[in-house]
């Protein structure tokens, strides 16, 4: 069996042999180009030479080939960094291969499968060594010669739009490049290698960008061990910071650290021991005890870098809650335990792995702006190699205080790995995150107790975004949801809480908007249900009142905001109609009145209400009106946004409500009647509007005229 060793070129595609990967996709996805190679080297059979004197065989690129190449190493990358990324992931996956074939063919085995990065600061050259399958001299010409499977000019135009923008181009698993992602960082890369196979000889294979390549054969021994690859990159001057062994550590932990094979780094100490201070003893008094002094001693090592083991891929049930918060805390940099977490996989046509967390306080980068796009929380691998974590397309906003990790073969990533392509493998991941995360805050939910009430407390105004944006999840999300009640000795309630409470014959969910707890339980919109002792849900933020707005029903059960004018289940009451009928025929000359002396500016109409108790009047809004809780929002998000406000109006007309009942109304009525209807009457008329506004929570639109109103009565 020739063992070739496409993994070389990108292992995106290249199915780990492990942790569940199906070994029908064992098969590398790259097969020899159908560019051509041209040699300088005489179409004859060579003279055979010893490996010390065999002269290099000379290929060229073809000229399609060249322009790829600059591509890669201008266009492709956004970071230099990534080329560490991709040459560790390539000697992974040719080491799991290698695991692979050494139980299957029986050879091999006595390697010791590891990763070796080792910077030489004189040289100027980093190399990684690994004890994987290695390439024959065949293999190096097909997966090392060529860049694309098939049509490289083709290749060439698609990477030309991209890199000039074009988001229709679609480069998924069609080419492999991750080799190549070296010369971002050097002017040379030289390859030594040896296959897997019985006696197998060994190459160089050597390369500048775009400018060919040459084979030589090599001593055997250049590459200990059965077989293996040793790859160095000449770094150019620009590239000088990753000879230092700290800027290596700090790669490999942050793409690195979950590989499944050791990765060993060469690394620089410096320590300090006590010697006899020579110069100092000199002067030694009798009886003294011999001075010392430190003196650093530099040592040189192989220091393993990823111990770190990736607990996403253990079956949960092997998991304990210590190793969960730990990988928490060290994977996240974070201080807390987390509340929850899920841990989860999918296998069938589209595999992933994911463990999500919730943390117990709010991470401080959300602390600001609950949705900033800078905050990073899903960490996105392929095969255990860290791909990214700022794909904003994994998880809605909803959930964006949720930390994890996903770890997929199956995502649609551009050809750089940098780009998450929209598809319906990325529609199928981002269900199951939103599904699972539901599942887990309802596992919350029925634990209760303090960790229920810190997430609702931290995170509560989450779920209700999910309501607003989350057309699909919005009625799963609904009963995780709080509000604040008026419900006797209840502070928060849910909505299933609220419809085990409700009265026999209560049909409909109420809800009152306002400023705050205190605003609701004062405003004259609740006298409306203090006969019927319905329960009303207080939306004392915006968002509560946008998440009723938007789910409009629970259950069957219709939302019915009390503050305004035609309240259902109230005023539409056989017995509640007639009655208010009668009494504005009764009041006739008052709601002309008022109307007339308010104005179409400040009220849209004047109706009466038999629902009012202890308030003379009382404002409300139209079917399609805003609350004053939402006028305020709107106005605030105007000037936030820089949007034009002159066409926002300072104030929105109410429809003003009467109270038949009250003496303040009776009054005013009997005064009409005599036909008093002088400025007494105005100013009486006026006062009653803003007391109303205040008592809703309307801005005073005329402090002035308040205050002179005010002032005269007290003078009256």
């Amino acid at each position: 069996m020739v063992a070739g060793s496409a993994a070389y070129l990108n292992p995106l595609r290249v199915p780990a042999l492990f942790g569940g990967a199906k070994l029908a996709n064992f098969n590398p996805i790259l097969r020899p180009a159908a560019m051509k190679l041209r040699s300088t080297q005489p179409s004859v059979i060579p003279m055979k030479m010893s490996a010390a004197t065999a002269a290099p065989e000379k290929f060229e690129f073809q000229a399609e080939v060249s322009r790829v190449m600059d591509i890669i190493i201008h266009s492709l990358y956004s970071e230099k960094d990534v080329f560490l990324r991709e040459l560790v992931s390539n000697a992974a996956d040719a080491c799991d291969k290698k695991r692979f074939l050494s139980l299957t063919e029986q050879k091999g085995n006595d390697d010791a499968l590891e990763i070796r990065i080792q910077p030489d600061k004189v040289a100027k050259t980093l190399t990684i060594i690994d004890s994987g399958v290695g390439m024959t001299k065949d293999e190096l010409i097909k997966n090392l010669g060529r860049i694309a499977q098939s049509g490289t000019k083709q290749f060439a135009e698609l990477l030309k739009s991209k890199a000039s923008g074009s988001n229709d181009v679609n480069l998924i698993g069609q080419f492999g490049v991750g080799f190549y992602s070296g010369f971002l960082v050097a002017d040379k890369i030289t390859v030594v290698t040896k296959g897997f196979e019985e006696g197998a000889k060994a190459h160089r294979w050597e390369s500048e960008a775009g400018s060919g390549f040459s084979i030589t054969e090599v001593e055997p021994d250049e590459i200990p061990g059965f077989s293996g690859t040793k790859i160095t990159l000449s770094l150019r001057e620009d590239a000088e910071e990753y000879l230092d062994d700290k800027k290596i550590k700090t790669l490999v932990s942050r793409y690195s650290e979950f590989v499944n094979v050791p990765i060993r780094i060469w690394t620089t100490k410096t320590e300090y021991e006590q010697v006899p201070d020579e110069e100092a003893n000199k002067k030694l008094k009798e009886g003294e005890a011999p001075k010392t002094k430190s003196v650093p001693k530099i040592t040189q090592d192989w220091a393993l870098q990823n111990t770190q083991k990736p607990l996403w891929m253990r079956p949960p049930s092997q998991v304990t809650e210590e190793q969960y918060d730990e990988f928490y805390k060290s994977t996240f940099k974070a201080w807390d335990k987390p509340l929850a977490h899920t841990h989860f996989s999918l296998e069938g046509q589209i595999e992933f792995r994911a463990l999500l967390f919730v943390p117990t306080s709010l991470p401080f980068e959300l602390g600001n702006n609950m949705f900033d796009e800078n905050a990073r929380n899903i960490r996105l691998y392929v095969k255990r190699v860290f791909i990214n974590d700022k794909f904003q397309e994994l998880c809605p906003r909803w959930l964006k205080f949720v930390k994890g990790v996903v770890d997929s073969e199956d995502l649609p990533l551009n050809v750089g790995r940098e780009i998450l392509q929209k598809s319906s493998v990325l529609r199928v991941v981002r269900r199951r995150i939103e599904r699972k995360c539901i599942d887990m805050f309802g596992n919350l939910k029925k634990q209760g107790g303090d960790k229920w009430s810190t997430f609702q407390s931290t995170f509560g105004k989450y779920l209700k975004v999910g309501i607003i944006e989350d057309a699909e999840n919005r009625q799963d999300i609904a009963p995780l949801v709080q509000f604040a009640t008026s419900a006797p000795g209840v502070n928060h309630t849910s909505f299933d809480s609220y419809v085990e409470r409700m009265k026999p014959d209560q049909k409909y969910i109420y809800y009152l908007p306002g400023e705050s707890r205190y605003q609701c339980e004062v405003s004259a919109a609740m006298e409306k249900v203090r006969d019927s002792g319905y329960e009303v849900l207080y939306c004392t933020e915006p968002l509560d009142e946008m998440t009723f707005m938007e789910l409009r029903n629970y259950k069957g059960k219709e939302l019915v905001d009390l503050s305004k004018d035609e309240v259902k289940g109230l005023d539409d009451l056989e017995g509640v109609k007639a009655k208010k009928e009668e009494a504005k025929q009764a009041l006739d000359k008052v709601v002309k009145f008022v109307s007339s002396t308010l104005g179409p500016k400040k009220v849209s109409s004047v109706e009466v209400s038999t629902l009012l108790r202890d308030s003379p009047v009382g404002l409300a809004q139209g079917a399609y009106g805003m609350s004053p809780q939402m006028q305020r929002y709107m106005k605030a998000r105007s000037a936030a946004t820089g949007d034009s406000m002159d066409e926002m109006p300072t104030s929105f007309p109410s429809v003003i409500q009467i109270n038949p009942e009250h003496a303040v109304i009776k009054s005013l009525k009997e005064q009409l009647e005599a036909g008093q209807e002088g400025e007494k009457q105005q100013r009486t008329v006026k006062l009653l509007y803003h007391v109303a506004a205040m008592k809703a929570g309307y801005e005073i639109g005329d402090s002035r005229e308040f205050a002179t109103l005010v002032t005269d009565l007290m003078s009256a």
